[in-house]
C-alpha cells in the first residue's frame, strides 16, 4: 500500500511540474503539401474497336501496351499533362469476296490534357480529363502509316501509398476512329 501511495505522489508531484508553467502548446503536424511535377508510369489494355470503311471493315482485337505521364499541378486541384503510350493488337480486315486477313497493328499515341482531381479523402483522388490527342498507327506486314487527331477523354482514381508514390487506375477514350478502341491503364504516380 506504502509503494502505491508513494507512486501516486511521486505522479502527481511530476504533473503539477509539467503544468506550472502555465498552457503546454501541442504542436501541430506540419501539413506538407503535394510536389507540383509527376511522373506516372503505367501498363494499359486496349480494348479494340470495328471501323467501317470504304471496301471492307477491320476489327481490332484487344491489345496490351504501356505508357507514361509526365505532369504538373496548376493549384485547386488542377493540373497539365504530357502522356505518351505505346499500344499494339492485331487487326482482322474483311472485304467482300475475300478471305479475312489478319495484321498486328503498332499505335504511338501523344497527348496534351487538362486534368481536374477531387480530393475525395486523404488519400483518395478522384479525376477527369479531356485534351487533345495525336496517333501514329503503323501496319508492320503492308509497311503501312497513318496518322489520325482528335480529343481525348477520361476519368480516374489515385489511391495514395505514401506521400511520394500513388495507385493511378484510368479509363480513357479518344474520338479517333481506329480499331485501337478504348484504353485501361494502371500505374504508379511518383510525385517529384
Amino acid at each position: 500500500m506504502k509503494k502505491q501511495l508513494l507512486t501516486a505522489a511521486l505522479a502527481a508531484q511530476l504533473i503539477t511540474q509539467l503544468y506550472a508553467g502555465g498552457d503546454i502548446e501541442v504542436a501541430e503536424p506540419a501539413e506538407t503539401e503535394e510536389s507540383k511535377f509527376y511522373i506516372v508510369g503505367k501498363g494499359m489494355a486496349i480494348l479494340g474497336d470495328d471501323v467501317t470503311e470504304e471496301e471492307s471493315t477491320l476489327s481490332g482485337d484487344s491489345g496490351y501496351g504501356f505508357g507514361v505521364d509526365i505532369g504538373y499541378r496548376l493549384g485547386k486541384g488542377f493540373a497539365v499533362e504530357y502522356d505518351f503510350s505505346y499500344s499494339t493488337n492485331t487487326v482482322t480486315e474483311r472485304r467482300e469476296g475475300f478471305e479475312p486477313e489478319a495484321y498486328d497493328f503498332d499505335y504511338y499515341t501523344s497527348a496534351i490534357d487538362l486534368i481536374y482531381t477531387y480530393e475525395a479523402t486523404e488519400s483518395l483522388g478522384l479525376f477527369a480529363k479531356v485534351g487533345y490527342e495525336y496517333e501514329w498507327e503503323h501496319i508492320d506486314a503492308l509497311d503501312e502509316k497513318n496518322t489520325d487527331h482528335g480529343a481525348v477523354f477520361g476519368v480516374g482514381i489515385e489511391v495514395a501509398i505514401n506521400e511520394e508514390y500513388k495507385f493511378v487506375g484510368e479509363y480513357e477514350h479518344s474520338t479517333i476512329k481506329g480499331p485501337r478502341g478504348d484504353g485501361i491503364f494502371a500505374g504508379l504516380m511518383v510525385n517529384f
